[in-house]
């Protein structure tokens, strides 16, 4: 059944990212919304299962690894006082607009926080796509969105850990702060002198495809010790990725790995994050579906994009970086869960804030193609 399965998304997603395309969109948003159609909502074609989870992450962290392998070391540390404004701008105003709609919703002041911190939260997996396509992951611009949803997920992780251990949430405050200082200093001491190091000695192995075995390894490496100790493991394939593109094996290994994730675990991400929408049940919360969706996009759009007017980017710049915010993804998937299983969460504002995160997850990229084709 999931040879099967992989055959449909596959056929599908190339279809609909190629319709998506002669429509004018960016081919991101053909995949999402032919994940719905595929899934259990409308045709039943697919379902989530396990093995097709477990690839879908593949994908993402692929899809991250990626795009550190094309980051331009120069640029990101130039941007890096303009990352910091958009990451904070675009949690500011999530946070604070979140937690009033809480307080509005009758929830209580951690349940209302938490509402707050979940619509602060930033996955720019998608966004990265959207940004390859439109040929601006390499711009000022590009560099700066990818710095700053680093610093979103890291501050917003360590906001939820605070959270969780004054809700009564079983979590040790001061462990969860020195796992995320050890895995940075780690990763950036190793990437800094284990990388190159072992590419080079594992290059010389006497079998076929080293470099790109070698790479993949430090990729897996450094995504599963970033989950380990809380980060997120998008973030260190990211990190992973820059490391290796200060090296001489940056174009071979981009090659190889653009090939592989391309062809079956990208696709299989995007389709999967329209698979996993739940439609049923959810007509008496319409109004309330529609009204967070809209606070999630704005709050976002604005904060975010204040950030970057602040930091010295143009109008049309700003809105650019604030619309690449938009998408909460995985990330805001993964703590929805957290936040059912803590019960910060009750059942029935779990799914309607799954259904606001897939809206801002498919109308980021039209966003975005919006304002980048018209700064062109």
């Amino acid at each position: 059944m999931l040879i099967l399965q992989l055959a449909i998304i596959l056929i599908a997603s190339k279809v609909a990212g190629s319709l998506s395309v002669r429509l004018g969109q960016p081919a991101v948003l053909g995949k999402l919304l032919v994940g719905i159609v595929l899934g259990p909502s409308v045709l039943g074609l697919v379902t989530e299962t396990e093995t097709l989870s477990a690839l879908s992450q593949i994908g993402v962290i692929l899809l991250m690894f990626i795009a550190g392998l094309e980051t331009d070391i120069d640029e990101f540390k130039r941007t890096g006082k303009a990352a910091t404004y958009v990451g904070f701008g675009g949690i500011i105003a999530p946070l604070a607009f979140g937690y009033l709609a809480g307080i509005i919703l009758n929830l209580s002041v951690f349940e209302s926080l938490f509402l707050g911190l979940l619509l602060s939260a930033t996955s720019v997996s998608i966004s990265v796509q959207a940004l390859k396509e439109m040929n601006q992951l390499k711009t000022r611009e590009g560099t700066t969105i990818l710095g700053a949803a680093v610093i979103d997920d890291v501050v917003v992780i360590i906001a939820l850990a605070f959270l969780m251990s004054f809700s009564g949430g079983d979590v040790n405050l001061t462990m969860v702060i020195f796992k995320k200082v050890l895995f940075f200093a780690g990763a950036i001491l190793i990437g800094w002198k284990v990388v190159p190091w072992f590419l080079e000695r594992f290059a010389k192995l006497k079998v076929t495809e080293t470099v790109i075995s070698s790479a993949l390894i430090i990729c897996f490496v450094f995504a599963y010790f970033a989950e380990y100790t809380g980060v997120a493991a998008i973030i260190g394939a990211y990190i992973a990725g820059v490391a290796i593109s200060v090296t001489g094996f940056k174009h071979e290994i981009f090659k190889k790995v653009e090939t592989i994730s391309y062809s079956i675990f990208v696709p299989v991400f995007f389709t999967s994050i329209g698979i996993m929408a739940q439609f049923n049940g959810i007509a008496q919360n319409l109004g309330l579906i529609v009204a967070l969706s809209i606070l999630a996009i704005l709050t976002k759009l604005v904060g975010a994009g204040i950030g970057a007017k602040l930091a010295g980017f143009s109008w049309r710049s700003s809105a650019g970086i604030g619309s690449a915010m938009v998408s909460r993804g995985e990330v805001a998937l993964i703590i929805a869960a957290i936040g059912l299983e803590s019960m910060l969460l009750s059942q029935d504002m779990f799914a309607v804030l799954i259904v606001v995160i897939l809206v801002t997850t498919i109308v980021t990229p039209p966003m975005m193609k919006l304002v980048f084709k018209a700064k062109d």
